[in-house]
């Protein structure tokens, strides 16, 4: 199968396209390498250079007639999204049209879409699962919501099959060491606490000690990026073969601490990792963890590499100074 991966020179997106090259599918990357990096692809992939909101570009993407696309390339910071809501409906809600279009033109009719576990907004009950209630309390959470919602219309009236994956907190780099980009400004837990063992910044925020969680600080539920790349590969083989549109959880069933993962890096960089407690973030749950029973069973994708030892091993021989 041909498969054309959106934003596949990202973090996560370059894992996915190492995900299906192993499985023997052709792989070209559309990315406008904002924060994604030529250095994370692979010997053997195509890489077009250009923004979804760019037709002539997206549709010199297509001119080879991909089976499917895999659709990344979003921006996802949640506290620029508040204050930036114009960038986040030109990126992720323009931009998804814009795809969309390109495909339905080409004749191409299977997807499988990034999407995140911020559609639920405030947890009203843990672990999350599908049929919870989608409140999203973010701009960026609001986008992929609404993108879901447009991915329906277009499975009706275009026949375009989908694969929905509401990721928790994904983490980690390729086992085997084959993609070593760093992300870029990242704003997630474990890449800053890596920063920070690394020598690159001075020390980890901690926001919030006084959760009614175990140790009082906030409790998520961290994914491999490998353990979702395999995801992706298996979401796609399941709708290419059903013909049938479906939405999953993708998380690892398991609540880590921030303490916890902080004691945690420690242990695998063998750093003191200096930290300061600070008051909590508004709209912060205490506990986001996933129930992905309905992964697990519709997909047979069981996570193999989401412990906090593995997760923090694989992503400190990226950050780790030479």
């Amino acid at each position: 199968m041909h498969v054309l991966v959106a934003g596949g020179a990202g973090y996560i997106g370059s894992h996915v396209a190492l995900e299906l090259q192993n499985a023997g599918h052709e792989v070209s990357v559309f990315d406008n390498l904002s924060t994604g990096m030529r250095s994370n692809l692979q010997k053997g992939m195509r890489l077009y250079v250009g923004d979804l909101n760019d037709r002539r570009r997206l549709e010199k993407a297509f001119v080879r007639r991909p089976d499917a696309v895999i659709h990344l390339a979003a921006a996802k910071a949640v506290g620029e999204s508040m204050e930036n809501p114009e960038k986040y409906s030109r990126n992720n809600l323009m931009g998804t049209l814009s795809l969309l279009e390109a495909m339905t033109n080409a004749g191409c009719s299977q997807l499988v879409f990034s999407s995140t576990a911020a559609v639920y907004g405030e947890p009203r009950y843990t672990p999350v699962d599908e049929a919870h209630a989608l409140d999203p309390q973010s701009y960026y959470g609001f986008t992929k919501l609404e993108i879901e919602r447009i991915l329906a219309w277009y499975d009706r009236l275009k026949g375009i099959k989908y694969a929905v994956l509401r990721y928790f907190n994904a983490a980690g780099y390729d086992p085997e060491g084959r993609i070593l980009g760093k992300e870029r400004n990242p704003q997630n837990l474990l890449p800053r606490v890596l920063e920070v063992a690394a020598g690159l910044s001075p020390q980890v925020s901690v926001f919030g000690n006084d959760f009614p969680t175990q140790d009082g600080s906030g409790v998520r539920d961290y994914v491999h990026v490998t353990d979702l790349a395999r995801a992706h590969l298996l979401s796609l083989e399941k709708i290419a073969s059903t013909r049938q549109s479906l939405t999953v959880n993708l998380g690892s069933e398991t609540g880590i601490s921030v303490l916890e993962i902080l004691e945690a890096a420690r242990r695998v960089t063998g750093r003191a990792i200096p930290a300061q407690i600070t008051g909590r973030r508004a709209g912060d749950p205490a506990v986001v963890v996933a129930d992905a029973a309905l992964a697990k069973k519709t997909l047979g994708w069981i996570p193999r590499y989401s412990d906090p030892e593995t997760l923090l091993s694989t992503a400190w021989k990226v950050y780790k100074p030479n």
